[in-house]
């Protein structure tokens, strides 16, 4: 965990550079100078240290950056005998680097939360009986033995059992999905109620979540290699200021006058130092992004904060980032002569005693249902108990008979729901319909994303079916369903390529589309640490409002940036003719260049305005109904 700012050691070279030039000039106005010229000496060679030796390693490597420029700045002002001046452009630069990485380091601790999913060991099948062995030596075609609550090792296939799967931390599959003999497993999900053997298609260091962990990874790598906006705009003007410096130089040996010459290429390096573009971009991130944390919107870097400025796309992941990841009981379709309230409360003394999720689901929607006795569970079927002297069975379609409601029932999985049949005394008694609902907000969290002319574009690993009902309700057109992590990472890839595209998303099988996105935004203090870790924006809250709110916001703030480099940049081209011709001296334009960063600085402070965000957090958000009767 990074420390606070005023114990962080990144910061201290920083710091000690500006309190020992503060100190050299008030000796120099109180008249002192050698004890001044001493301690801007030390301001300038702790200011230098945090940038110089990283500017030259990279000029080693034949790369060009702002940090060469400032160094190269300082140096001419040193040579023209002014270390004071160089002092402060020392100061000024490497407390801008400062601020910036501090905003942009953060500790890397999501992928090894990442592979805790997969157990230390695991069971084994032998001839002689089962072993405990290792989970990362699993081979592939050996027979796990999973227990209820377990974690499958790796990969494979069900040969003997049924049960149900958690897969949502993997694939985001909403509610568990019964498996039976034939199924395929996911690496990392959550094993339900019955024991399950399970042929391993995959070793153990090798299976779709260290896949996930790869591909992570390479994202990161990706990203990594992007340039920020100011050494992007310094790359072609180093070299271009070198050139001219040299050439004038040249020009006072042609004509008979070096010394004159030789002194104003140094005033013009000093003059094309870019000071003020050195702090235009930090001081706007750092106002921005200091303003954004302040309503749950953390932003990672600064580079992260100028790509959510450009964002023209956004992939919504649907469970847990759309919906609420808590599904509830939407519809009850009682059969002739029974009321909802009893085919409620039946299926709820039933589930009573069950933790699957449906059952949850059924239980909130009548409380006060009694427990039932003699409660069996047939894992991957449903639940049989006796209820005031009834048989009450609740399960799914393909156990229980749907008498003549099979119409109903497709009609209510066409909606998105999770059918449940009821079934008394070998009768049919009714259905009820579970869904995991969308966020109330959703739908107008879309409207706005639509309104600023964002596409968004819905990417699930839930099946087809649930996803384009709940992408209906939301407002989304654009559904990519039952899609794996490396499925999501392609499809976010793909839009990429055509525009710039943010990944919204909560959970594992979310880690590789937001390390890949252009920005990956992380939904809720609760979501995955491998999300959040491969995400660019975290929200600690849930309200998707802040979604259009951010990048509004980062938006504006790429306006001010803009707006800083244009002025530091004009700077540079006013005074770079006035010190070619002799018309300002290194005292005017160290000058220039001082208002110009006051006038910078004020403008990038600017950033720190929130009305966006303000007004979204303040709205309420009006809920929406939960149960319909039928």
């Amino acid at each position: 965990m990074r420390p606070p700012w005023w114990r962080d050691p990144a910061l201290l070279p920083s710091v000690l550079s500006g309190v020992f030039l503060l100190a050299g000039y008030v000796f120099e106005w109180s008249g002192l100078p050698v004890p001044a010229l001493v301690l801007q000496w030390v301001a300038l060679l702790a200011g230098a240290y945090t940038f110089v030796p990283g500017a030259v390693r990279r000029l080693l490597r034949g790369r060009l950056g702002v940090g060469l420029l400032m160094m190269i700045a300082a140096i001419g002002a040193v040579l023209l005998g002014h270390v004071g001046e160089a002092a402060t452009l020392a100061f000024l630069f490497s407390l801008a680097e400062a601020l910036e990485d501090r905003a942009m380091d953060r500790a890397r601790e999501g992928l090894r939360a990442l592979l805790s999913l997969i157990p230390d060991t695991v069971r084994v099948s032998r001839l002689n009986g089962d072993v405990t062995i290792p989970a990362a030596d699993v081979q592939e075609l050996d027979i796990l033995v999973v227990g209820a609550g377990e974690r499958v090792a790796t990969d494979g296939v069900v040969v003997e059992g049924r049960s149900s799967l958690d897969t949502s931390a993997v694939t985001g599959e909403s509610i568990p999905v019964d498996v039976a003999p034939g199924d395929l497993v996911a690496a990392g999900s959550v094993n339900g109620a019955a024991t399950l053997r399970i042929e391993a298609t995959a070793d153990g260091r090798d299976n779709s979540l260290t896949q996930i962990v790869a591909l992570v990874e390479q994202a990161h790598a990706r990203k990594g290699n992007r340039a920020r906006l100011a050494d992007r705009i310094a790359r072609p003007l180093v070299p271009a200021v070198l050139i001219a410096a040299a050439a004038i130089v040249l020009f006072g040996f042609l004509i008979g006058d070096p010394g004159t010459w030789t002194e104003r290429a140094l005033v013009v390096l000093v003059a094309a130092s870019p000071c003020a573009l050195a702090i235009a971009v930090p001081v706007t991130v750092i106002s921005a992004i200091g303003a954004a944390s302040k309503f749950g919107v953390i932003i990672k870097s600064g580079e992260a904060f100028e790509q959510l400025g450009t964002i023209r796309a956004i992939a919504l992941d649907k469970t847990g980032t759309l919906t609420r990841n808590q599904p509830v009981v939407v519809e009850v379709h009682p059969a002739p002569g029974v009321t909802r309230e009893e085919l409620l409360a039946w299926a709820a003394a039933v589930e009573s005693t069950s933790t699957h999720p449906l059952a949850t689901a059924i239980t909130a929607a009548t409380p006060s249902a009694p427990a039932a006795v003699d409660v069996v569970e047939d894992a991957g079927h449903g639940i049989t108990g006796r209820v005031g002297g009834r048989t009450v069975r609740v399960g799914n379609a393909r156990w229980l008979d749907l008498s003549e409601q099979s119409d109903t029932a497709e009609h209510m999985a066409g909606q998105g729901m999770t059918v449940v049949v009821v079934e008394v005394d070998g009768r049919f008694a009714g259905l009820i319909g579970v869904r995991d609902e969308l966020r109330p907000e959703s739908a107008e969290t879309v409207r706005m994303l639509h309104t600023q002319g964002i596409a968004t574009v819905m990417l699930t690993g839930d099946n087809g079916r649930t996803a384009r009902a709940i992408a209906r309700e939301a407002g989304i057109t654009d559904v990519q369903a039952e899609q794996l992590p490396r499925d999501k990472a392609d499809a976010i890839t793909a839009l990429v390529a055509t525009r710039p595209t943010a990944m919204v998303g909560d959970g594992i099988n979310d880690a590789p589309a937001l390390a890949t996105a252009t920005v990956g935004i992380a939904m809720g203090v609760k979501g995955s640490a491998a999300a959040i870790e491969s995400a660019d924006v975290a929200f600690t809250g849930h309200d998707l409002r802040l979604i259009p709110a951010a990048l509004a916001h980062a938006r504006r703030g790429r306006r001010i940036m803009t707006a800083n480099i244009a002025l530091a940049l004009a700077i540079i081209v006013v005074l770079f003719p006035l010190a070619l011709f002799g018309v300002l001296g290194l005292a005017g334009v160290v000058l220039v260049h001082e208002i110009a960063e006051l006038i910078v600085i004020a403008n990038g402070v600017r950033a720190a305005g929130r009305p966006a965000l303000a007004r979204t957090m303040s709205t309420p958000v009006t809920p929406q109904p939960a149960l319909t009767v039928a």
